[in-house]
């Protein structure tokens, strides 16, 4: 079905630019030619979408859909998942997007119990402390999660996995609650299904695992 336009010759052009990059990232040859929008005029879009977080650029170079837009779309993909792993575990969860030198919390679900962890959307935690920020600093190679107790906040413990693209981590999945219910070895209790649901949001998310790269190992 061909995209109704505004009339507004930029925004429409802008528009077509950031529905190209949802397929993934595009040199900027690739993305004029998938557009149709001369390559300087793609240039000047592109570039001004960036400094409003829209569009990024990957080490390659290569612009891709910014935090903005992407870390929207990957909240919408993952409550599914999310929900499913709060019904398993009855405790809160969240899913941690990186942004700079901090970690964004964009989605919270709640645990139905009156005691429970409490984590704002758009609240930005340190990466120093807790499962999550391990997560992000890559101390999850060895089993595929990250277990933190009492680190960010007394009483409270985590864990959280991994959710990658191409490879890299994008965001961290994780379920928290007080330590009297999670007890002190909460990847014990959680860590498999913590995996699975960083799994699942990955499939939702259309996020395709590089070939060889071997499966997260689960807690036993």
């Amino acid at each position: 079905m061909e995209r109704s336009v505004s009339g507004i010759g930029v925004l429409d052009k802008a528009v077509s630019l950031l529905d190209a990059l949802e397929r993934g990232p595009l040199a900027l040859a690739d993305l004029a030619a998938a557009t149709g929008i001369p390559r300087a005029t793609a240039h000047r879009l592109a570039s001004a979408l960036e400094v409003h977080g829209f569009v990024e650029r990957d080490e390659a170079g290569r612009f891709g859909l910014g935090h903005r837009v992407a870390h929207r779309s990957l909240a919408e993909a993952a409550r599914p998942a999310l929900a499913v792993l709060r019904e398993a575990t009855g405790e809160s969860v969240q899913l941690y997007v990186p942004r700079g030198s901090r970690r964004v919390c964009v989605v919270s679900l709640e645990s139905p119990h009156s005691l429970r962890t409490i984590v704002p959307v758009g609240a930005a935690l340190s990466m120093d402390v807790g499962s999550a920020a391990k997560v992000f600093r890559g101390e999850t190679e060895r089993r595929g999660w990250a277990e933190s107790v009492e680190e960010r906040e007394k009483g409270v413990a985590s864990v959280s996995a991994p959710v990658r693209r191409d490879g890299a981590v994008v965001a961290a999945v994780s379920v928290s609650g007080p330590v009297e219910r999670t007890t002190r070895s909460p990847g014990r209790r959680y860590a498999e299904a913590v995996v699975a649901a960083a799994r699942a949001v990955e499939e939702a998310a259309g996020f395709e695992r590089p070939p060889g790269r071997p499966n997260d190992q689960r807690s036993r």
